[in-house]
């Protein structure tokens, strides 16, 4: 007998459909699994047979084989447990499968019947619904991801016993569930919130550090920071998401559907619905920061899409990692490319960068003497690689606070006025560019420059100036343009002015000569 039941390959971002087909026929007891099952899919039918076993089902005594369709698409993880598992008691007639048809299940099998969450369900789902399927049988886990698409009728089961009994005449996949659940979100919410607790009121002095990370987090504009060790650079990255508003609808759906892909999102959890924040440690291989490895999976850099990427003592990380990083935050995807596969991912992300000014840490550092030679400091820079940095827009030298100021009260009223300036800005920037494939100053493609950024004869001519003066690139003089439109939204001015343009210059000017050290030294 012949039972088919539809499942999930997680492949990308979107994924591929999977029909399990399950046949019982006379032979020596056995299972085949064929349609280039990984490891973990093999093993399953051990896992299955003991799981049906315990579940008070009796596991048929003939040769079955199972086809993962299309045999072409390699199938990985353990989510086709249960599928295997239903195909397996509907083939023998121990239920029914008249229900399955237009159902798609997903799930892992524990020996004693339960059911474990699952990577990649909200994709599952995704690619379910444009393929027409109303139906989705998941683990109770991942019942909250399933269900912020707000389509489809999703029911989330415990245990083996529970998916057989949801097929029967009584018990197709409903929303029956729903009412022990909160809302998709609430639990994301809340969880985040204690990650990103603090605010703009808890940096003390840093005037011009208070000023950028208002501009960056305005615009999306990538940022450097650079300065001795306890000058202010990790706390600081930190707080750039608190000036983050929410994301919007669309952009929750495709940050929370790269979390489950990557199997980081908790179970439980439903819609993402704050900036991620991410922040991998040097020691982060090429495969963990782009994405890749044997699964093909995101990497740190599309984990962060829409939020912040923060790689703190950054040229401990490679010069070969760095420079791979290029190309996703200038065109805001990934693309990963294998021997007979490629997949691409979203990574929009706003990359901080945070190190010493110095191999030794001590310029600029009161009462330390810094021994490093001028060629040392070259050195040291250039293991960030230029490149890179020439498609950083804002570079901030910090410098400790004084301890006068470390004494000085907080100031939550002017915080807020910060989180409002930058809530602002973005605001503006959504209006104006609605319709386009961007939405942040940052993203203004250098076709359409003029069109966003232009400049009266004035202001022209002290652009002109001030990039002959500091000998920037084609790349930089758009990034000025940029941060200029992102300082005049913040003003709420429709034209940029020379002020705007001298405040962007004076963000920019560091890093790509030796105008810092050598104002030190003198």
């Amino acid at each position: 007998m012949l039972a088919v039941v539809s499942s999930h390959a997680p492949i990308g971002l979107e994924g591929e459909l999977v029909l399990v087909e399950v046949d019982i026929r006379r032979g020596l007891p056995g299972i085949d699994i064929v349609g280039l099952p990984d490891g973990a899919v093999r093993e399953s039918k051990e896992r299955v047979r003991v799981a049906i076993r315990n579940s008070g089902f009796t596991f048929p005594a003939d040769r079955i084989l199972i086809s993962l369709a299309p045999a072409g698409v390699r199938k990985e993880g353990a989510s086709f447990d249960l599928p295997i598992a239903l195909g397996i008691l509907a083939a023998s007639g121990q239920m029914g499968q008249d229900r399955m048809a237009g159902t798609m299940v997903l799930g892992e099998l524990k020996l004693g019947g339960g059911v474990r969450p699952v990577n990649g369900v909200l994709s599952a789902v995704g690619t379910g619904l444009e393929a027409g399927f109303t139906s989705f049988l998941v683990p109770r886990e991942n019942l909250q991801e399933a269900r912020v698409l707000g389509k489809g009728r999703v029911r989330g089961i415990n245990s083996l016993r529970e998916a057989a009994i949801a097929f029967d005449a009584a018990g197709a996949p409903d929303e029956s569930t729903a009412d022990s659940f909160r809302r998709p979100g609430e639990a994301s919410e809340s969880r985040e919130e204690r990650v990103l607790a603090g605010s703009l009121a808890d940096i003390r002095g840093h005037d011009n550090l208070k000023r950028a990370l208002e501009i960056a987090a305005a615009g999306r504009h990538h940022l450097l920071l650079f300065g001795p060790p306890g000058s202010g650079k990790t706390m600081s990255a930190r707080l750039l998401p608190w000036l983050l508003p929410r994301l919007t609808r669309e952009e929750a759906l495709v940050v929370t559907r790269i979390h489950s892909v990557a199997g980081v999102l908790p179970p439980g959890e439903g819609l993402i619905t704050r900036p991620p924040f991410r922040m991998p440690h040097h020691t982060a291989s090429n495969e963990g920061i782009i994405g890749g490895g044997r699964l093909l999976r995101p990497g740190e850099v599309s984990l962060a899409h829409h939020g912040v990427l923060f790689l703190d003592e950054a040229p401990e990380f490679g010069m070969s990692l760095l420079q791979s990083l290029r190309e996703p935050i200038e065109d805001g995807w990934v693309c990963i490319a294998r021997a007979g596969s490629t997949v691409r991912y979203p990574a929009s992300c706003q990359l901080v960068l945070a190190f010493n000014p110095c191999p030794c840490g001590n310029m600029g550092r009161d009462n330390h003497v810094c021994r490093c030679t001028e060629v040392e400091i070259q050195r040291y820079w250039r293991r960030v690689g230029g490149a890179l940095l020439d498609r950083i827009d804002m570079r901030v030298p910090l410098s400790p606070v004084r301890p006068a100021e470390m004494c000085e009260p907080p100031s939550p009223d002017a915080a807020k006025r910060s989180q409002d300036t930058v809530a602002r800005a973005i605001r503006i920037q959504r209006e104006r560019y609605q319709g386009l494939p961007f939405s942040r100053n940052a993203r203004i493609p250098p076709g359409m420059i003029d069109r966003f950024c232009p400049l009266e004869g004035k202001c022209a001519a002290a652009l002109t100036k001030a990039a002959e003066a500091h000998a920037i690139s084609s790349r930089a003089f758009h990034s000025v343009l940029r941060m200029a439109r992102t300082i005049a939204d913040m003003d709420g001015q429709p034209d940029i002015q020379e002020c705007h343009l001298t405040e962007a210059v004076r963000h920019r000017r560091y890093g790509d000569s030796d105008y810092f050290w050598t104002r030190l030294s003198a």
